[in-house]
């Protein structure tokens, strides 16, 4: 495949990706610290566990429903006002988050939360099409995905703090971890409208030269995937679409199953409450976490090995997710939890190489966006499926053991995509 200049491709990488990694830290803090307020928020409010499952996961209906316009908007009027609205608008939301007060209150402000945010990951994801060639997308792509990590790893230890501020002003602790954090969102939200470019012909740090090459190999690889000549109904109903979208939900729902119980869990493991020890020890795992999203997204870019890479990193978390709940040890439960990590974590980018090596423009929009909607699906379904096997089976440890199985299923699934040969195909994929 070709790529661009060692040189160029560097100069890109540095003035996007590290933005765009805060971009991400932000939205994961505001996503997932939800789980951290868990058992403050649920002893001042009174909300059940069954009450708490469904707010968290209701934000991914909000999300879910507007990710696709979403995605098209960015597409027409770019990504440096339409990111910038995003993250000022669910900043603020989650500030609001200071307010609830009851089932009701929560759950309104979890779905304005996803409403607000609806857009932010398929739009990063598609703005990344825009600047890196396939051959090197899923490394671009690996570094991004360093934010879930490095928001738990920086977040972590910050939200059980903020968690411990507890009676400061009039506030409890966990009304200050969602104004500061979503507060946090906003403000890089600002600056974002500043600093990001729509696209190479826009970015002034780059040479003349520079946009021109850039652009010329994008336009010809997009000349090769599917774009015009179908409707994004037809699109967005290819069974090559929707066999995606599939193995993203299941893939979504081992993530958030973790990660909206994990404070919790590691407190457990720990005998302890959550607080600023839960928080250090539960950034372990997300330390882990991006050793293998540098690693494994870098191996499979060199190898042009898509498919048997995501296979066996999804098997590697599957164990993880159900060694972390049969070992009583707090030393080997934070080391399956490490496996679990790594694997859900890792094998994201080297997913989202499959579709974005055979869609481009407006249909590479919806696509990434649809998919990316039943990825939210599957965070709304895991906390209320993992609250009803723990239920039904009367086990805290059968929530986990069947959200490790869901991620066998997804493993099993990959294994039927057929992406493009690494020597470059002019026929779109289908599986």
């Amino acid at each position: 495949m070709k790529t661009l200049p060692a040189p160029l491709l560097a100069k890109i990488s540095w003035r996007l990706l590290p933005f765009l990694l805060l971009m991400y830290i932000m939205a994961f803090l505001d996503r997932a610290n939800v789980g951290f307020a868990k058992q403050a928020f649920q002893a001042d409010t009174g909300i059940s566990d069954a009450a708490f499952a469904f707010g968290a996961g209701v934000f991914f209906v909000g999300y879910a429903l507007l990710e696709v316009p979403s995605n098209l908007i960015l597409h027409r009027v770019g990504a440096r006002l339409w990111m910038c609205r995003i993250m000022v608008t669910w900043g603020l939301v989650s500030a609001a988050m200071v307010f609830a007060h009851n089932e009701t209150t929560f759950y309104v402000l979890r779905f304005l939360l996803g409403v607000a945010e609806a857009g932010f990951f398929p739009g990063v994801i598609l703005y990344l099409t825009y600047w890196f060639p396939s051959a090197v997308r899923g490394k671009a792509m690996g570094f991004f995905y360093f934010g879930a990590p490095l928001a738990f790893i920086f977040g972590s230890p910050l939200s059980g703090l903020l968690l411990e501020m507890d009676g400061w002003a009039g506030f409890h602790g966990w009304q200050w971890l969602f104004a500061v954090e979503g507060l946090m969102a906003t403000a890089v939200g600002i600056w974002a409208y500043f600093y990001l470019d729509n696209r190479p012909a826009d970015a002034k740090w780059l040479t003349v030269e520079e946009r021109q090459q850039v652009q010329s190999l994008l336009d010809q690889e997009d000349s090769h995937k599917q774009n015009h000549g179908r409707s994004l109904l037809n699109v967005l109903c290819q069974p090559s679409v929707l066999y995606l979208c599939l193995i993203y939900l299941l893939i979504q729902a081992s993530v958030y199953g973790v990660v909206f119980y994990l404070p919790t869990q590691v407190g457990g493991l720990l005998g302890t409450k959550v607080g600023l020890m839960v928080g250090l020890v539960t950034a372990i795992p997300w330390i882990c976490a991006i050793v293998a999203a540098y690693l494994i997204p870098g191996y499979s870019d060199r190898t042009g090995e898509r498919r048997r890479t995501a296979c066996l990193t999804l098997l590697m978390s599957a164990a993880g997710i159900a060694c972390s709940v049969t070992f009583s040890s707090p030393f080997l439960g934070i080391i399956a939890l490490c496996f679990a990590a790594s694997g859900f974590i890792a094998v994201q980018p080297v997913f989202w190489t499959f579709p974005s090596s055979y869609l481009a423009g407006s249909a590479a929009a919806a696509g990434i966006a649809l998919i990316n909607s039943f990825g939210a699906l599957g965070g709304f379904i895991a906390p209320v499926l993992k609250n009803w096997a723990e239920g039904a089976f009367h086990s805290p440890a059968a929530g986990l053991y069947l959200l490790s199985a869901t991620t066998v299923i997804a493993a099993l699934l990959v294994l039927g995509v057929r992406s493009p040969s690494h020597k470059a195909s002019n026929k779109p994929a289908t599986v």
